[in-house]
This record gives structure tokens, sequence and C-alpha cells, in this order.
């Protein structure tokens, strides 16, 4: 009775043996199939980012061609057929590309450089005002509002520029003239509606100054509770402390913030055809009308009565602002760089 029952308890114990095995291959099996599964998601997150950085050359790339393409009869095609468009858009005064765009490339640079002058003091003033000063309710407000200011569409400031800005500032631009008129800048006499490169200059660092502010606002907020702490433990003021602890810390966020507020004047188009008075000439007199005109101002004017040469006069000078923009954005991603290891 005893050696029946042994082999039967040798098999159980023999098929009981087996069973650990068999468990241990299962929690294999599954400890195998998840990170195949991970892996698989990588790889698919993986392409999806590279196909995202490779459209984002494709359409530069695309724009570029473009622009080549259709610009390419100034080059190649009937030289006098494009003096004679040329000398209808500016009335005789030009008869070449060259000096068709280089006062309109003057004008563009000069417009943006002053808005991005009058703002960038401005907005940074603001972003430390509400990161650093304001109560917290009032800041939450106000960060409201310089978010809602950069979403406004640029022919409302078009609009509020032309019908409410130029009258209202004309008795100021007369004080600058008659008291700064020693300054060539502020040479005299002011005009009279200020249809002028100073009154552009203020609407589009209006335009421009939520989008720095927005941008150095948040910088100044990621700056290390432990910089802050420390510099005000060794006895520095508030505005000490963010001069040597919050300024360099955004240092480059700040290039980042200004050239993308620059490159924002730079391509505005309905703000300055609305209320600048074009001219063609390389003149720094910002209070007298008829001096400048920027290119993107002058491709929106010029467009709707220009032929198939016109036409590609005009993306000639659309090129033209491409390759500044571009220069502007390498310049500031290079002095990004360079703040960033400093």
């Amino acid at each position: 009775m005893n050696a029946a029952k042994a082999p039967v308890d040798n098999a159980s114990a023999g098929q009981s043996s087996t069973e650990p095995d068999m468990t241990a291959t299962t929690g294999d099996t599954a400890s195998l199939t998840k990170p195949v599964s991970g892996r698989q998601a990588d790889q698919v997150f993986k392409a999806i980012a590279y196909g995202c950085g490779v459209l984002i050359l494709v359409v530069l790339a695309a724009v570029a061609i473009f622009l080549l393409v259709r610009a390419w009869p100034l080059i190649g095609g009937d030289q006098q057929a494009v003096s004679d468009v040329i000398s209808g858009f500016t009335g005789g005064r030009a008869t070449n590309f060259w000096s068709y765009v280089g006062p309109l490339v003057f004008g563009t640079v000069l417009v943006s450089a002053l808005a991005l002058l009058i703002a960038f003091f401005v907005a940074i003033g603001i972003a430390l005002f509400i990161s650093h000063y304001a109560p917290k309710r009032l800041a939450a407000v106000l960060s409201y509002v310089v978010d809602l200011l950069a979403a406004i569409p640029s022919v409302i400031y078009g609009l509020w520029g032309g019908i409410v800005l130029v009258p209202a500032i004309f008795p100021f631009w007369n004080w600058v003239a008659e008291h700064l008129g020693f300054i060539p800048l502020f040479a005299g006499p002011a005009a009279n509606p200020p249809r002028t490169v100073a009154t552009v200059a203020v609407v589009l660092a209006i335009m421009i100054l939520p989008i720095i502010t927005s941008i150095a606002r948040d910088i100044f907020l990621q700056t290390p509770k432990l910089l802050q702490e420390a510099a005000l433990g060794l006895g520095a003021t508030k505005w000490e402390m963010i001069k040597l602890a919050v300024l360099p810390f955004g240092k480059s966020g700040i290039v980042s913030a200004s050239m993308l507020g620059l490159g924002r004047a730079l391509g505005e188009t309905m703000a300055v055809l609305m209320i600048l008075s074009p001219g063609l000439t390389y003149s720094f007199h910002l209070l007298q009308a008829s001096k400048n005109q920027t290119i993107a101002a002058n491709i929106a004017a010029q467009y709707p009565e220009a032929n198939s040469i016109g036409v590609s006069v005009l993306i000639g000078t659309g090129l033209v602002l491409f390759i500044i923009t571009f220069l502007v954005n390498l310049i500031a991603r290079k002095i990004t760089q360079k703040a960033s290891v400093k």
C-alpha cells in the first residue's frame, strides 16, 4: 500500500515542482512584453518629433524657394520692363531694383529699431513689476491684460493709431520739434497730421510691448529662489538682488524676447500702411512726413495694381525682407548662446 502510493506522491511532487517554473516563465514573458511596448511608443514619439522638426525646415525651404522662383524675372527677365515697372512704382525716382529696395530697407530697419528702443525698457519694467513687486492679485490681472494685448489684431492698432493717436500726438511732436529741433532726428517743422516715422514707431512699440513683456515675465519668474534669497541674505536690497540675480539669469530670454518683438515690427503691414505717409528717401527726420516707407507696407500698397512683372518686383523686395528677418534671428541666436554659456 505504501509502495503503491509512493509513485503517486512522487508524481504529485514532480508536478508541483514544475509549477514554479511555469509561473516564472509567465512572469518573464510579462516583464519582457512591457519594455517592448514602451520601446515601441518611444520610437513612435521619436519619429513624430523628427517629423515635426523636418516639417519646419521644409516649410522654411518652401517659402525661400517660392520667393526665389517668383522673383527670378528680376534677374533673368526683360530688364527694360523691370525698369519701367519700378519707375512707375516710384514716380520716376528709381529705375533699378537696388535703388528701389534700398530706401525701403532703410525705412523698415529705422521704424523697427525705434519701436524696439521705445518698447524694450518699458516692457522689462512691466515684467519686473509683475514678477517681483506687484501683489499677487494685481500681478494676475496685469498678466491677463498683457496677454490680451498680444492677441489684438494689428489692424485694430492701425485704426486706433490713425483715428486717435495721430491727431492727439501732434502737440507733443510740435513741442519736440520746437525745443529739440537742433537735433537732426527731431528737425522740424512737425508734420500735421503727424503721419510720420515717429508716430508709427510709437504704435509698433505698443504692439510689440506685450510680446516682450510676456516672455520676460515668464523668464523672471523662473529665477531660482536660492539665488534671490542668497543675494538678500548678503544684505542686498531688492533692486540689487534683481540686478545681481534676476537680470543675469534672464539675459538670454530677454534677448530672445527682444528679437521676437523686432521680428514682429519688421514684418508689420497694416498698422504702418494705415498711418505712415510713404516716401522713398534715406531720411532720419522722424517728425516729417513722406520720408520713409517699409517693405511690407509697400508690398500691400502696390500689389493690387501690379502686373506680373510688378508682382515679381514686389516679391523680390519680400525676399530681401525674408533675408533680413533670417539674419536678425540668426544674430539673436548667437547672442543667446553666448549669454547662456556665461
